[in-house]
């Protein structure tokens, strides 16, 4: 009973103290930015190619943790 008392306790402690903890929004735009349009500061990412890395790499682990799951369920 104690254990969860200290869970739960512990858990609003953390809520509360994130609260505080807030992101701040983008800087402004620099004072030429290149165009008569408003457009956002900064430029874009290649994404892309992360974002393939990632997916292949969660695909052959999550292929391999199967693999040996199917391996020791099926040693008999």
């Amino acid at each position: 009973m104690m254990k969860k008392i200290k869970i739960i306790f512990t858990g609003i402690f953390f809520l509360i103290l994130s609260t505080g903890i807030i992101a701040q929004g983008p800087p402004p735009p620099p004072a030429d930015h290149g165009t008569d349009q408003d457009q956002s500061a900064g430029g874009t990412a290649p994404l892309s190619g992360g974002i393939i890395i990632l997916l292949t790499l969660g695909t052959v682990y999550g292929s391999k943790k199967v693999y040996d799951t199917w391996k020791t369920e099926n040693i008999d």
